[in-house]
This record gives C-alpha cells, sequence and structure tokens, in this order.
C-alpha cells in the first residue's frame, strides 16, 4: 500500500536528478525488454555526469527550472515531448541568457567539493556507525537501575 497522498506536489528535481531520469529514459528506449539493476545504472549515470562538462550539466538545471511549467501548461505531455521542448528552449538561447545557468552550475560544483571536503575532514566517510548504539545502551541501563532500585525502596517499605 502506498504512503502517503499521492496528489501531494513533489520537491523540485536537481539538475543531476533530471540528468538520471533523462538516461534512464535513453536507456528504456534503446533496451525496453532488459532488466536495469540500479546499483550499477546509478554507478554508471554517475560516472557520466562527473565527466560532463560544465556547459553540459547547466542544461539540466535549466530543464529543472522550466520543466514543472512545461508540465503544468501542457498536462498529459509524454516525458520525451517534454525533453523536446526543452532541448528547443535551450538551444534557441543566447549565450548572455546561458550564462545564469553556467554560473550556477559552477556554484554548486564549488558547493559540492566543499561539502565533500568538509564531510571526509570529520572522518565518518567510510559507513562506520557512532556510538548511537552505546548511548542508548547507557540510558536502558540506567532505567533498568531505576526501576530495580524503585522496586527495592517498595520491598524495604512493606516490610
Amino acid at each position: 500500500m502506498a504512503k502517503g497522498d499521492p496528489k501531494k506536489p513533489k520537491g523540485k528535481m536537481s539538475a543531476y536528478a533530471f540528468f538520471v531520469q533523462t538516461c534512464r529514459e535513453e536507456h528504456k528506449k534503446k533496451n525496453p525488454e532488459v532488466s536495469v539493476n540500479f546499483a550499477e545504472f546509478s554507478k554508471k549515470c554517475s560516472e557520466r555526469w562527473k565527466t560532463m562538462p560544465g556547459k553540459e550539466k547547466s542544461k539540466f538545471l535549466f530543464c529543472s527550472e522550466f520543466r514543472p511549467k512545461i508540465k503544468s501548461t501542457n498536462p498529459g505531455i509524454s516525458i520525451g515531448d517534454v525533453a523536446k521542448k526543452l532541448g528547443e528552449m535551450w538551444n534557441n538561447l543566447n549565450d548572455s541568457e546561458k550564462q545564469p545557468y553556467i554560473t550556477k552550475a559552477a556554484k554548486l560544483k564549488e558547493k559540492y567539493e566543499k561539502d565533500v571536503a568538509d564531510y571526509k575532514s570529520k572522518g565518518k566517510f567510510d559507513g562506520a556507525k557512532g556510538p548511537a548504539k552505546v548511548a542508548r545502551k547507557k540510558v536502558l541501563d540506567e532505567s533498568y537501575k531505576e526501576s530495580e532500585s524503585s522496586a527495592k525502596k517498595k520491598r524495604v517499605t512493606k516490610e
């Protein structure tokens, strides 16, 4: 059974998420009968994204901004038709109109690199879990001791 409200609006799609969706659509068109291993597919997409030049990434930022507008003005439009319209819109822009998206892509890349460096400097990037279990065990031990001591007090007062 599905969770939540199906009519709830979805959050804004990031440029990378839009890129992965586009890759998935391309793969389905080329190989409609082949099932996809999600982990392998994600790795390949991330490798393609990392090697993609900034101007290409800026196109996906543009698409993530204008995609909801196209879908709202044309309800029931197919995903492929939305992609075609977005491609036409992008190609009709001149360099000065594309510049804000190129700049935004560069800023997002800098922020990402900074965030990764900060995360790695903290030392827990290998998937190791912190002391959450220890803290929980300590709380459970303390609550057990408290209940045990209150039980002793009750026994002492009854005698």
